[in-house]
């Protein structure tokens, strides 16, 4: 019995192969150029061609273990037919036909979170990555998010938010510490006021009692006293301020125990040296001599 690979090198298989080849239509190859296409079927038909490509190529550059320069010719393959792809989409608008641009898939990092890689032209997408060619040296870092930098704040960042507030100016606008403080303060001012009153009779009773001669009793004079006790005791530290602070002032004083010279002695001595000076400059110290000698004959003390 004959094998396979047998039969198919028969003559008559062979004869029967090579008809059905010129039954077949010639192959067509996909314009370069999308603008040369003028149907919206065929450019259709284009864009599913390469999406086929791209999605076989896509599979291949999944597995890691093909190299680094393998693994980046087939990513620079995938955005050269993704942008030959980006130009069919653009040709079938142009033809009347459906947008599919807007649902093109995103880039997504190691993790499934979209990655948007903007294109440095401005005209459609950037350069992409896919499958293990995210792994590679140099590409892993562009995934990774920088970290978040914890700004210092300045002196004018802290102070640009304190207000009257701050410094609670403003604490009685709500109108919630006027209601907790006004009981209080009222039951504080009438506790003041009974107090005030309390020791003002307690004292009248003790000024009548020892005006009629009457003995006034021990608590009553003793809170009279230790009221008068404390006026005294303000009184006396009051003097002892006041004591000290001229006993300050007199020792800054500057005292002077040698008589100083008025203005018109200080002139007087001042013409004098000027004097002998120009005595000293135009004269000699013989002529100087026989004046001073002179004027002690004659009894001239000027």
């Amino acid at each position: 019995m004959a094998r396979n690979e047998e039969k198919a090198q028969s003559m008559l298989n062979r004869f029967i192969t090579m008809k059905e080849q010129e039954k077949k239509k010639p192959k067509e190859r996909r314009p370069y150029l999308a603008s040369e296409c003028r149907d919206l079927a065929e450019a259709d038909r284009w864009r599913q061609q390469i999406m086929r490509e791209i999605g076989r190529k896509v599979a291949e550059i999944q597995n890691e273990g093909l190299g680094e320069h393998r693994l980046r010719d087939l990513n620079d393959e995938i955005n050269k037919l993704l942008r030959e792809k980006l130009h069919w989409e653009r040709r079938i608008i142009e033809l009347g036909g459906p947008n599919y641009t807007k649902h093109s898939a995103k880039m997504t990092d190691l993790d499934g979170n979209i990655v948007d890689v903007p294109n440095p032209s401005g005209r459609g997408p950037g350069y992409r990555y896919f499958g293990a060619a995210k792994k590679l040296p140099g590409v892993k870092e562009l995934f990774d998010k920088p970290p978040e930098l914890r700004k210092r704040r300045t002196r004018y960042d802290i102070y640009k938010r304190i207000d009257a507030s701050y410094y609670g100016y403003r604490d009685e606008e709500d109108g919630v510490l006027d209601k907790v403080e006004g009981p209080a303060e009222e039951r504080m001012r009438a506790e003041a006021v009974t107090e005030w009153k309390r020791v003002d009779d307690i004292r009248k009773e003790a000024k009548k009692a020892v005006k009629s001669g009457e003995i006034v009793s021990v608590g009553v004079a003793k809170e009279v006293l230790f009221e008068e006790e404390e006026d005294v005791v303000e009184e006396e530290r009051m003097e002892k301020e006041k004591e000290e602070r001229e006993r300050r002032e007199n020792e800054n004083e500057f005292i002077v125990h040698v008589p100083l010279p008025d203005e018109k002695e200080i002139e007087k001595m001042v013409l004098e040296k000027k004097k002998k000076e120009l005595l000293s400059k135009y004269t000699s110290v013989e002529l100087l001599d026989e004046q001073t000698e002179a004027k002690s004959m004659l009894n001239i003390h000027q």
